[in-house]
């Protein structure tokens, strides 16, 4: 199967409650609008989570990239595009997500940068 290359999904669209496992993370976006989904669930679940999220928090999630300590200096923490999916659909925005793509994102707690790539993506899918 083929991967996407760009995974988009509006705010707006329902969330899929209909799917099998496999075409849930094993389609061609790999699970990234499940983990979407999940995160717009969740936002509804812990609203104080969501909030925290919209405040630019990498908070703890299932999957690697969020930050629940201070890194030593110099570290470089690497987290997954689910990670990246699941907090954008806790904030409440649209998911848009390049494969090709580097994304740097700094905790607002913790001041510490977090960069989120596709070699992350693929070791975990």
């Amino acid at each position: 199967m083929t991967m996407l290359t760009h995974i988009k999904r509006s705010i707006l669209e329902e969330i899929r409650d209909d799917l099998s496992w496999e075409e849930a993370w094993l389609g061609p976006d790999r699970g990234l609008i499940t983990c979407w989904e999940t995160g717009r669930l969740k936002a509804n679940e812990s609203p104080e989570i969501s909030a925290r999220a919209k405040a630019g928090e990498l908070v703890q999630l299932p999957w690697e990239g969020g930050l629940h300590k201070s890194l030593k200096e110099g570290t470089v923490k690497y987290g997954t595009l689910n990670y990246l999916a699941m907090w954008q659909g806790l904030r409440g925005e649209d998911l848009d997500i390049e494969i090709s793509k580097t994304y740097t994102l700094t905790c607002t707690i913790f001041k510490k940068e977090v960069i989120f790539d596709v070699s992350s993506y693929l070791k975990n899918n």
